[in-house]
Protein backbone atom coordinates (compact mmCIF):
# COMPACT_ATOMS: atom_id res chain seq x y z
CA UNK A 1 0.00 0.00 0.00
CA UNK A 2 1.24 3.20 -0.83
CA UNK A 3 0.80 6.86 -0.18
CA UNK A 4 -1.97 7.25 -2.48
CA UNK A 5 -3.95 3.90 -1.56
CA UNK A 6 -3.33 5.08 2.03
CA UNK A 7 -5.17 8.36 1.25
CA UNK A 8 -8.04 6.69 -0.80
CA UNK A 9 -8.22 3.42 1.88
CA UNK A 10 -7.80 5.44 4.75
CA UNK A 11 -11.26 7.62 3.66
CA UNK A 12 -13.22 4.68 3.26
CA UNK A 13 -11.98 3.27 6.85
CA UNK A 14 -12.99 6.49 8.28
CA UNK A 15 -16.42 6.19 6.41
CA UNK A 16 -16.68 2.53 7.97
CA UNK A 17 -16.17 3.64 11.34
CA UNK A 18 -18.21 6.44 10.94
CA UNK A 19 -21.72 4.26 9.71
CA UNK A 20 -20.52 1.85 12.35
CA UNK A 21 -20.94 4.35 15.17
CA UNK A 22 -23.87 5.58 13.75
CA UNK A 23 -25.86 2.04 12.90
CA UNK A 24 -24.69 1.15 16.33
CA UNK A 25 -27.89 0.70 18.00
CA UNK A 26 -29.23 -1.68 15.20
CA UNK A 27 -26.59 -3.98 16.02
CA UNK A 28 -27.40 -6.27 18.90
CA UNK A 29 -25.29 -5.58 21.58
CA UNK A 30 -24.11 -8.99 22.54
CA UNK A 31 -22.89 -11.76 20.30
CA UNK A 32 -24.40 -15.40 19.43
CA UNK A 33 -21.13 -16.82 19.12
CA UNK A 34 -19.71 -19.84 21.15
CA UNK A 35 -16.00 -19.97 22.48
CA UNK A 36 -13.71 -20.49 19.86
CA UNK A 37 -16.04 -19.19 17.17
CA UNK A 38 -13.42 -18.24 14.97
CA UNK A 39 -10.60 -20.15 14.33
CA UNK A 40 -13.06 -22.32 11.51
CA UNK A 41 -13.42 -19.26 9.73
CA UNK A 42 -10.19 -18.03 9.20
CA UNK A 43 -7.00 -19.93 7.65
CA UNK A 44 -4.36 -21.59 9.87
CA UNK A 45 -1.61 -19.74 8.39
CA UNK A 46 -1.25 -16.33 7.24
CA UNK A 47 -1.36 -15.84 3.58
CA UNK A 48 1.97 -16.31 0.86
CA UNK A 49 0.57 -13.35 -1.17
CA UNK A 50 -0.44 -10.09 -0.12
CA UNK A 51 -4.85 -9.97 -0.38
CA UNK A 52 -7.20 -6.82 -1.15
CA UNK A 53 -8.26 -4.67 1.21
CA UNK A 54 -11.48 -5.08 0.11
CA UNK A 55 -11.39 -8.64 1.28
CA UNK A 56 -9.97 -7.88 4.46
CA UNK A 57 -12.89 -5.40 5.27
CA UNK A 58 -15.48 -7.95 3.78
CA UNK A 59 -14.23 -10.25 6.76
CA UNK A 60 -14.31 -7.53 9.20
CA UNK A 61 -18.39 -7.71 8.85
CA UNK A 62 -18.21 -11.56 8.02
CA UNK A 63 -15.64 -12.75 11.08
CA UNK A 64 -15.61 -10.09 13.22
CA UNK A 65 -18.01 -8.03 13.87
CA UNK A 66 -20.13 -11.41 14.46
CA UNK A 67 -18.31 -11.89 17.49
CA UNK A 68 -17.84 -8.07 19.15
CA UNK A 69 -19.45 -6.59 21.96
CA UNK A 70 -20.86 -3.37 21.00
CA UNK A 71 -19.70 -1.87 24.10
CA UNK A 72 -20.65 1.73 22.45
CA UNK A 73 -24.29 0.66 22.04
CA UNK A 74 -26.71 2.96 23.64
CA UNK A 75 -27.92 -0.03 25.15
CA UNK A 76 -24.68 -1.60 26.60
CA UNK A 77 -25.14 -0.66 30.46
CA UNK A 78 -22.78 -3.67 31.76
CA UNK A 79 -19.09 -2.65 33.65
CA UNK A 80 -18.31 1.20 33.32
CA UNK A 81 -18.23 3.02 30.19
CA UNK A 82 -15.23 2.79 27.97
CA UNK A 83 -14.28 6.19 26.73
CA UNK A 84 -14.76 6.86 22.91
CA UNK A 85 -15.09 10.12 20.84
CA UNK A 86 -14.25 11.11 17.62
CA UNK A 87 -12.04 13.72 18.30
CA UNK A 88 -9.68 10.98 20.16
CA UNK A 89 -9.66 8.56 17.38
CA UNK A 90 -8.44 11.31 15.03
CA UNK A 91 -5.40 11.80 17.53
CA UNK A 92 -5.06 7.57 17.88
CA UNK A 93 -5.01 8.25 14.06
CA UNK A 94 -1.86 10.57 13.95
CA UNK A 95 0.23 8.54 17.02
CA UNK A 96 0.20 5.34 14.55
CA UNK A 97 1.70 7.86 11.91
CA UNK A 98 4.13 9.81 14.19
CA UNK A 99 4.67 6.04 15.65
CA UNK A 100 7.54 7.38 18.35
CA UNK A 101 8.63 5.28 21.13
CA UNK A 102 8.79 7.70 23.94
CA UNK A 103 10.78 5.96 26.42
CA UNK A 104 12.62 9.26 26.50
CA UNK A 105 12.72 12.78 26.09
CA UNK A 106 15.43 12.56 23.33
CA UNK A 107 13.40 9.43 22.00
CA UNK A 108 11.10 12.18 20.66
CA UNK A 109 10.60 15.32 23.14
CA UNK A 110 7.23 16.38 22.18
CA UNK A 111 5.82 13.14 23.04
CA UNK A 112 7.48 13.55 26.30
CA UNK A 113 6.53 17.22 26.97
CA UNK A 114 2.70 17.18 26.04
CA UNK A 115 2.14 14.58 28.18
CA UNK A 116 3.74 16.45 31.30
CA UNK A 117 1.91 19.24 29.93
CA UNK A 118 -1.74 17.64 29.62
CA UNK A 119 -1.30 15.60 32.67
CA UNK A 120 -0.76 19.44 34.19
CA UNK A 121 -3.84 20.58 32.41
CA UNK A 122 -6.12 18.24 33.74
CA UNK A 123 -4.73 17.64 37.61
CA UNK A 124 -5.60 21.51 37.14
CA UNK A 125 -9.42 20.64 36.00
CA UNK A 126 -9.76 18.05 38.78
CA UNK A 127 -8.37 21.15 41.41
CA UNK A 128 -5.59 18.28 42.20
CA UNK A 129 -2.98 20.18 45.39
CA UNK A 130 0.04 22.02 43.90
CA UNK A 131 2.17 19.31 44.87
CA UNK A 132 1.03 16.92 42.56
CA UNK A 133 2.02 19.05 39.22
CA UNK A 134 4.77 19.20 37.33
CA UNK A 135 4.85 22.93 36.80
CA UNK A 136 8.06 24.23 35.60
CA UNK A 137 9.97 23.05 38.50
CA UNK A 138 7.25 20.97 40.84
CA UNK A 139 8.78 17.79 42.73
CA UNK A 140 5.40 15.73 41.54
CA UNK A 141 3.97 15.13 38.33
CA UNK A 142 1.70 13.20 36.24
CA UNK A 143 1.60 10.14 34.00
CA UNK A 144 0.32 8.09 31.43
CA UNK A 145 -0.27 4.45 32.35
CA UNK A 146 -1.52 1.63 30.83
CA UNK A 147 -4.69 0.82 33.59
CA UNK A 148 -5.57 1.57 36.77
CA UNK A 149 -4.54 -1.65 37.82
CA UNK A 150 -1.08 -0.86 36.34
CA UNK A 151 -1.22 2.22 38.16
CA UNK A 152 -1.66 0.94 41.61
CA UNK A 153 0.97 -1.70 40.98
CA UNK A 154 3.31 0.90 40.12
CA UNK A 155 2.36 2.74 43.49
CA UNK A 156 3.07 -0.71 44.87
CA UNK A 157 6.22 -1.02 44.05
CA UNK A 158 7.45 2.14 44.69
CA UNK A 159 6.29 2.51 47.98
CA UNK A 160 7.76 -0.63 48.43
CA UNK A 161 11.28 0.22 47.13
CA UNK A 162 10.76 3.83 49.22
CA UNK A 163 10.16 2.18 52.50
CA UNK A 164 13.02 -0.35 52.19
CA UNK A 165 15.84 1.74 51.15
CA UNK A 166 14.49 3.67 54.25
CA UNK A 167 14.84 1.27 56.86
CA UNK A 168 18.42 0.21 54.77
CA UNK A 169 19.50 3.59 55.93
CA UNK A 170 18.32 3.43 59.49
CA UNK A 171 19.51 -0.33 60.20
CA UNK A 172 22.41 -1.17 57.22
CA UNK A 173 22.36 -4.52 58.95
CA UNK A 174 18.93 -5.13 57.44
CA UNK A 175 18.66 -7.29 54.39
CA UNK A 176 16.59 -6.59 51.91
CA UNK A 177 14.98 -9.95 52.44
CA UNK A 178 14.39 -9.29 55.83
CA UNK A 179 12.98 -6.39 55.27
CA UNK A 180 10.75 -8.15 52.30
CA UNK A 181 9.29 -10.59 55.02
CA UNK A 182 7.84 -7.74 57.38
CA UNK A 183 6.43 -5.45 54.87
CA UNK A 184 2.62 -4.82 54.83
CA UNK A 185 0.30 -3.33 52.56
CA UNK A 186 -3.24 -2.40 53.74
CA UNK A 187 -6.59 -2.65 51.75
CA UNK A 188 -10.06 -3.55 51.93
CA UNK A 189 -12.27 -5.32 50.55
CA UNK A 190 -12.31 -3.23 47.31
CA UNK A 191 -8.64 -3.04 47.01
CA UNK A 192 -6.75 0.45 48.31
CA UNK A 193 -8.15 3.51 48.67
CA UNK A 194 -10.90 4.12 46.65
CA UNK A 195 -12.97 6.68 45.40
CA UNK A 196 -16.04 4.71 43.51
CA UNK A 197 -15.65 1.27 43.66
CA UNK A 198 -16.62 -1.13 41.02
CA UNK A 199 -19.48 -3.08 42.30
CA UNK A 200 -21.42 0.10 43.76
CA UNK A 201 -19.05 3.25 43.21
CA UNK A 202 -18.95 3.46 46.93
CA UNK A 203 -16.61 5.95 48.36
CA UNK A 204 -13.94 5.39 50.67
CA UNK A 205 -13.34 8.34 53.65
CA UNK A 206 -10.10 10.57 52.48
CA UNK A 207 -10.39 12.68 55.59
CA UNK A 208 -10.38 10.04 57.60
CA UNK A 209 -8.33 7.67 56.23
CA UNK A 210 -5.37 10.35 54.87
CA UNK A 211 -4.38 11.42 58.66
CA UNK A 212 -3.77 8.26 59.47
CA UNK A 213 -1.24 7.59 57.30
CA UNK A 214 0.39 10.71 57.37
CA UNK A 215 0.93 10.15 61.03
CA UNK A 216 1.90 6.36 60.75
CA UNK A 217 4.53 7.12 57.60
CA UNK A 218 2.03 5.24 55.28
CA UNK A 219 1.89 5.52 51.63
CA UNK A 220 -1.41 6.52 50.49
CA UNK A 221 -2.72 5.67 46.91
CA UNK A 222 -6.48 6.67 45.98
CA UNK A 223 -7.77 4.76 42.96
CA UNK A 224 -10.54 6.87 41.46
CA UNK A 225 -10.69 4.59 38.45
CA UNK A 226 -14.29 5.35 37.07
CA UNK A 227 -15.06 8.17 39.13
CA UNK A 228 -12.34 10.78 38.61
CA UNK A 229 -13.65 12.25 35.65
CA UNK A 230 -16.51 13.30 37.90
CA UNK A 231 -14.25 15.22 39.47
CA UNK A 232 -14.16 18.12 36.99
CA UNK A 233 -17.59 19.33 37.94
CA UNK A 234 -17.39 21.06 40.90
CA UNK A 235 -20.69 19.43 42.52
CA UNK A 236 -18.55 16.77 42.58
CA UNK A 237 -15.33 17.98 43.78
CA UNK A 238 -15.96 17.25 47.42
CA UNK A 239 -15.47 13.53 46.31
CA UNK A 240 -12.01 13.99 46.17
CA UNK A 241 -11.53 15.78 49.30
CA UNK A 242 -8.80 14.65 51.84
CA UNK A 243 -6.11 13.54 48.32
CA UNK A 244 -3.93 16.24 49.71
CA UNK A 245 -2.97 13.57 52.51
CA UNK A 246 -2.13 10.73 49.31
CA UNK A 247 0.85 9.99 47.97
CA UNK A 248 -0.56 8.92 44.43
CA UNK A 249 -3.78 9.18 42.96
CA UNK A 250 -4.92 7.74 39.45
CA UNK A 251 -8.10 7.55 37.53
CA UNK A 252 -9.12 6.29 34.05
CA UNK A 253 -9.81 9.51 31.47
CA UNK A 254 -10.63 6.52 29.38
CA UNK A 255 -13.55 5.35 31.16
CA UNK A 256 -15.35 8.63 31.02
CA UNK A 257 -13.45 11.41 29.92
CA UNK A 258 -13.93 10.72 26.30
CA UNK A 259 -10.34 9.79 25.57
CA UNK A 260 -10.16 6.26 24.09
CA UNK A 261 -8.53 2.93 26.03
CA UNK A 262 -6.18 3.55 27.16
CA UNK A 263 -4.91 6.25 29.07
CA UNK A 264 -5.05 6.31 32.87
CA UNK A 265 -3.88 9.35 34.67
CA UNK A 266 -1.28 8.67 37.51
CA UNK A 267 0.10 11.80 39.95
CA UNK A 268 2.88 11.65 42.43
CA UNK A 269 3.97 13.88 44.84
CA UNK A 270 7.56 13.20 44.64
CA UNK A 271 8.45 11.93 41.04
CA UNK A 272 11.72 10.78 42.66
CA UNK A 273 9.67 7.65 43.98
CA UNK A 274 9.12 6.58 41.23
CA UNK A 275 12.13 6.97 39.69
CA UNK A 276 14.38 5.55 42.27
CA UNK A 277 12.00 2.49 41.82
CA UNK A 278 12.15 2.00 38.03
CA UNK A 279 15.46 4.10 36.66
CA UNK A 280 16.96 2.12 33.67
CA UNK A 281 19.36 3.65 31.92
CA UNK A 282 21.93 1.66 29.88
CA UNK A 283 24.39 3.74 27.54
CA UNK A 284 22.37 3.52 24.50
CA UNK A 285 19.33 5.09 26.22
CA UNK A 286 20.90 8.02 27.96
CA UNK A 287 21.52 11.94 26.12
CA UNK A 288 22.98 14.85 26.37
CA UNK A 289 19.38 16.84 28.70
CA UNK A 290 19.26 13.35 31.68
CA UNK A 291 20.86 15.09 34.11
CA UNK A 292 20.11 18.55 33.11
CA UNK A 293 16.90 18.50 36.05
CA UNK A 294 14.99 20.24 32.85
CA UNK A 295 13.41 17.23 31.12
CA UNK A 296 11.25 13.89 32.00
CA UNK A 297 12.18 10.67 30.65
CA UNK A 298 8.91 8.64 31.27
CA UNK A 299 10.59 5.20 31.19
CA UNK A 300 11.31 5.77 34.83
CA UNK A 301 8.33 6.30 35.84
CA UNK A 302 6.44 3.07 34.43
CA UNK A 303 6.97 -0.98 33.94
CA UNK A 304 7.24 -1.15 30.39
CA UNK A 305 10.32 0.06 28.28
CA UNK A 306 8.42 1.79 25.80
CA UNK A 307 5.47 4.26 25.35
CA UNK A 308 2.95 5.69 22.42
CA UNK A 309 1.91 9.13 21.65
CA UNK A 310 -1.07 8.64 24.12
CA UNK A 311 -0.99 12.82 25.07
CA UNK A 312 -2.00 13.58 21.69
CA UNK A 313 -5.76 12.09 22.16
CA UNK A 314 -6.01 14.04 25.46
CA UNK A 315 -4.96 17.29 23.29
CA UNK A 316 -7.41 16.91 20.87
CA UNK A 317 -10.47 15.68 23.20
CA UNK A 318 -9.43 18.55 25.75
CA UNK A 319 -9.28 21.39 23.00
CA UNK A 320 -12.45 19.86 20.82
CA UNK A 321 -14.96 19.81 23.95
CA UNK A 322 -13.55 21.89 26.42
CA UNK A 323 -13.78 21.77 30.35
CA UNK A 324 -17.82 23.06 29.99
CA UNK A 325 -17.98 20.03 27.21
CA UNK A 326 -16.93 17.26 29.49
CA UNK A 327 -18.64 18.59 32.51
CA UNK A 328 -21.96 18.69 30.76
CA UNK A 329 -21.22 14.94 29.18
CA UNK A 330 -20.14 13.74 33.00
CA UNK A 331 -23.46 15.62 34.09
CA UNK A 332 -25.76 14.15 31.25
CA UNK A 333 -24.93 10.23 32.35
CA UNK A 334 -25.52 11.27 36.18
CA UNK A 335 -29.45 12.53 35.34
CA UNK A 336 -29.93 9.63 33.34
CA UNK A 337 -28.88 7.17 36.08
CA UNK A 338 -30.72 9.16 38.39
CA UNK A 339 -33.75 8.66 35.87
CA UNK A 340 -33.37 5.14 36.01
CA UNK A 341 -33.05 5.09 39.62
CA UNK A 342 -36.23 6.57 39.78
CA UNK A 343 -37.82 4.66 37.69
CA UNK A 344 -36.85 1.44 39.79
CA UNK A 345 -38.28 2.91 42.89
CA UNK A 346 -41.74 3.67 41.43
CA UNK A 347 -41.60 -0.62 40.88
CA UNK A 348 -42.66 -2.17 44.40
CA UNK A 349 -40.97 -5.42 43.19
CA UNK A 350 -37.83 -3.75 42.89
CA UNK A 351 -35.06 -2.46 45.51
CA UNK A 352 -32.02 -0.26 45.10
CA UNK A 353 -29.16 -1.01 47.00
CA UNK A 354 -26.48 1.36 47.18
CA UNK A 355 -26.76 5.33 46.97
CA UNK A 356 -26.33 6.64 43.20
CA UNK A 357 -23.56 9.29 43.64
CA UNK A 358 -22.63 8.89 39.48
CA UNK A 359 -23.78 6.95 36.82
CA UNK A 360 -24.00 3.28 37.94
CA UNK A 361 -27.49 2.28 39.65
CA UNK A 362 -27.42 -1.25 41.45
CA UNK A 363 -30.57 -2.75 41.92
CA UNK A 364 -32.04 -5.86 42.63
CA UNK A 365 -35.82 -7.65 42.90
CA UNK A 366 -36.78 -8.20 46.32
CA UNK A 367 -36.48 -11.96 46.70
CA UNK A 368 -33.54 -14.54 46.90
CA UNK A 369 -30.08 -14.22 45.01
CA UNK A 370 -31.44 -17.59 42.68
CA UNK A 371 -34.90 -14.55 41.44
CA UNK A 372 -32.31 -12.29 40.55
CA UNK A 373 -29.70 -14.63 39.02
CA UNK A 374 -32.19 -16.26 36.76
CA UNK A 375 -33.79 -12.38 36.28
CA UNK A 376 -30.30 -11.40 35.00
CA UNK A 377 -29.73 -14.66 33.10
CA UNK A 378 -33.05 -13.84 31.23
CA UNK A 379 -32.20 -10.64 30.10
CA UNK A 380 -28.79 -10.99 29.19
CA UNK A 381 -29.95 -14.20 26.94
CA UNK A 382 -32.18 -12.14 25.22
CA UNK A 383 -29.40 -9.77 24.45
CA UNK A 384 -31.51 -6.55 23.70
CA UNK A 385 -29.32 -4.83 26.63
CA UNK A 386 -26.49 -5.97 28.61
CA UNK A 387 -25.84 -5.91 32.32
CA UNK A 388 -23.66 -6.97 34.78
CA UNK A 389 -23.77 -8.15 38.78
CA UNK A 390 -22.26 -7.59 41.65
CA UNK A 391 -22.16 -9.25 45.24
CA UNK A 392 -23.02 -6.77 47.71
CA UNK A 393 -23.25 -8.16 51.76
CA UNK A 394 -23.97 -11.24 49.92
CA UNK A 395 -26.53 -10.32 47.64
CA UNK A 396 -26.59 -10.87 44.13
CA UNK A 397 -27.12 -7.23 43.09
CA UNK A 398 -27.73 -6.20 39.45
CA UNK A 399 -25.60 -3.19 38.03
CA UNK A 400 -26.94 -0.55 36.00
CA UNK A 401 -24.01 1.52 34.18
CA UNK A 402 -24.98 4.74 32.24
CA UNK A 403 -22.29 4.01 29.19
CA UNK A 404 -22.65 4.91 25.75
CA UNK A 405 -21.39 8.50 24.58
CA UNK A 406 -25.05 8.52 22.55
CA UNK A 407 -27.24 7.07 25.28
CA UNK A 408 -30.43 9.02 25.73
CA UNK A 409 -32.97 8.61 27.93
CA UNK A 410 -35.41 7.22 25.52
CA UNK A 411 -33.02 4.17 25.71
CA UNK A 412 -33.19 4.31 29.28
CA UNK A 413 -36.74 3.75 29.22
CA UNK A 414 -36.52 1.07 26.89
CA UNK A 415 -34.17 -1.03 28.82
CA UNK A 416 -36.25 -0.42 32.02
CA UNK A 417 -39.36 -1.91 29.80
CA UNK A 418 -37.51 -4.72 29.15
CA UNK A 419 -36.05 -5.38 32.42
CA UNK A 420 -40.11 -5.03 33.87
CA UNK A 421 -41.44 -7.55 31.22
CA UNK A 422 -38.33 -9.82 32.23
CA UNK A 423 -39.19 -9.71 35.42
CA UNK A 424 -42.27 -10.43 35.12
CA UNK A 425 -41.56 -13.64 33.39
CA UNK A 426 -39.43 -14.79 35.76
CA UNK A 427 -41.62 -13.65 38.95
CA UNK A 428 -44.02 -15.67 36.76
CA UNK A 429 -42.14 -19.10 36.37
CA UNK A 430 -41.45 -18.74 39.98
CA UNK A 431 -45.09 -18.64 41.36
CA UNK A 432 -45.44 -21.71 39.08
CA UNK A 433 -42.58 -23.54 40.77
CA UNK A 434 -44.04 -23.46 43.54
CA UNK A 435 -47.72 -24.27 42.71
CA UNK A 436 -46.20 -27.82 41.55
CA UNK A 437 -43.96 -27.84 44.42
CA UNK A 438 -47.52 -27.91 45.71
CA UNK A 439 -49.19 -30.12 44.35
Amino acid sequence: MNASEFRRRGKEMVDYMADYLEGIEGRQVFPDVCPGYLRSLIPTTAPQEPETFEAIIEDVEKIIMPGVTHWHSPYFFAYFPTASSYPAMLADMLCGAIGCIGFSWAASPACTELETVMMDWLGKMLQLPEAFLAGEAGEGGGVIQGTASEATLVALLAARTKVTRHLQAASPELTQAAIMEKLVAYASDQVVATLGTTSCCSFDNLLEVGPICHEEGLWLHVDAAYAGSAFICPEFRHLLNGVEFADSFNFNPHKWLLVNFDCSAMWVKKRTDLTGAFRLDPVYLRHSHQDSGLITDYRHWQLPLGRRFRSLKMWFVFRMYGVKGLQAYIRKHVQLAHAFEALVRQDARFEICAEVTLGLVCFRLKGSNKLNEALLESINSAKKIHLVPCSLRDRFVLRFAICSRTVELAHVQLAWEHIREMAAAVLRAQGEEKAEIKN
